[in-house]
């Protein structure tokens, strides 16, 4: 008795895939030939993959920081170089002094309306692309400090891109919103400043 084995639809071959019309691909009964697996095999092997995709892997692979703490957020901060939560392993370990060598700005803490043209013109002078954090309740929507100094979210003056909420936020949370980041940026979805201005 022989046993009928399931073959792949056409539009799932290899060959088919890469857009290659023969009579031998396009046969509906027959299974991938020799050279269709030896083809998936050498995909497998080689990782092949697109420009746009090894970019925006290099990309999140080398994301340097730049440290903008105001408060008790940035205690924080600071403790994710600790070799217990250790950010070297996604290629941060440089926190950057500088704004013109900084790919990421981490605003922990509150921001008065005094600091807002500081931060600004912190964020004026990364080179793009750019990514911004909004570190805690204080920086996302002004936290406890609902009056007429704390500006109520630092997304008024500059697009963040991921919050991180609590108050303050444990380091384990700002290692999570870096690795959202970082999924974003593979994904290929453009910095916030692209897709949207600052909140209204």
């Amino acid at each position: 008795m022989a046993v009928r084995r399931e073959l792949p639809i056409v539009s799932d071959r290899p060959l088919a895939e890469a857009g290659l019309q023969s009579e031998r691909v396009l046969w509906p009964d027959r299974g991938p030939g020799v050279f269709e697996r030896e083809v998936a095999e050498i995909e497998d092997a080689l990782l092949l993959t697109t420009m746009e995709k090894a970019v925006a892997w290099a990309q999140s692979s080398s994301v340097w920081p730049d440290t903008f703490g105001l408060a008790c957020c940035a205690i924080e901060m600071m403790s994710i170089v600790s070799s217990r939560y250790d950010i070297a392993r996604f290629g941060m370990e440089r926190f950057s002094s500088s704004p013109r060598q900084a790919d990421l700005l981490i605003v922990s803490g509150r921001v008065v309306h005094k600091m807002a043209p500081p931060l600004r013109q912190v964020y004026d002078q990364m080179l793009e692309p750019k990514w911004v954090i909004a570190m805690g309740a204080c920086a996302s929507s002004g936290g406890m400090f609902n009056n007429y100094t704390t500006l109520q979210g630092v997304d008024k003056i500059v697009p963040v891109d991921i919050h991180v909420p609590g108050c303050p936020p444990r380091p384990e949370a700002l290692v999570e919103g870096i690795v959202r980041l970082h999924e974003k940026i593979r994904a290929g979805v453009p910095p916030a400043y692209e897709i949207r201005g600052v909140a209204e």
